[in-house]
């Protein structure tokens, strides 16, 4: 049997109002089904993780103890009594407690929820393979921006839709919050594809 916990991933008021809103699912909607999978977690008794970015005084973004840095409210009222973890990097896991929390309480699937898609939520599924746990990432459940630089420009629907498949390849079971709901009633894993059959098969679509 899989043995479980949520993490809720910078659910934090920039997301909504500062410059790092999120584009692509919509923010509410995304929003809404974060919520879900407290609501699932809770009912199975999962340890339910909420992780907060801070930032030093005179970043752009998540200073401790401005607006932005605030999680949302919905977040902050479903939090009562569960384990919180701050961070200063992009991976849960860096810099924090929680690797050593989650093997104490005999974790070994860790479940992402929350954002970004293409920061914190990257970071922490591939670091999940390291540190020997199991990864989950619901699709729905998270969310990202959109992106330009010098490298060139994506959309955040063409870039959480990529960043999903790269995931789902390797590093983390991507899955929808309801497939999730019932892979946790029955205690058994999402399902997940490998490099070698996500390779022949993209071969396969884009040979023709």
């Amino acid at each position: 049997m899989t043995s479980r916990a949520l993490i809720v991933v910078d659910v934090q008021q920039e997301y909504f109002d500062g410059p790092l809103e999120i584009q692509y699912p919509p923010r509410d909607e995304a929003l809404a089904q974060i919520l879900r999978a407290i609501t699932v977690a809770r009912s199975a008794g999962l340890p339910v993780v909420y992780v907060q970015h801070q930032a030093p005084a005179g970043s752009p973004v998540f200073v401790e103890g401005s607006a932005g840095w605030q999680l949302h409210p919905q977040i902050e009222a479903s939090a009562a009594g569960s384990k919180r973890v701050s961070k200063v990097n992009g991976s849960v896991y860096a810099g924090t407690d929680l690797a050593a929390w989650l093997r104490a309480e005999g974790v070994d699937t860790v479940t992402l929820v929350g954002f970004m898609t293409h920061n914190c939520d990257l970071a922490s599924s591939v670091e999940s393979e390291g540190l020997g746990f199991a990864a989950e990432i619901l699709i729905d459940a998270s969310g990202t921006t959109h992106l330009a630089n010098a490298a060139g420009h994506v959309a955040a629907r063409d870039l959480h839709a990529t960043l999903m498949t790269v995931l789902n390849a390797n590093f983390a079971a991507v899955g929808t919050v309801d497939a999730w709901t019932s892979a946790v009633a029955s205690g058994t894993p999402l399902p997940k594809d490998d490099l070698v059959s996500s390779a022949l098969a993209g071969r396969q679509k884009f040979s023709s």
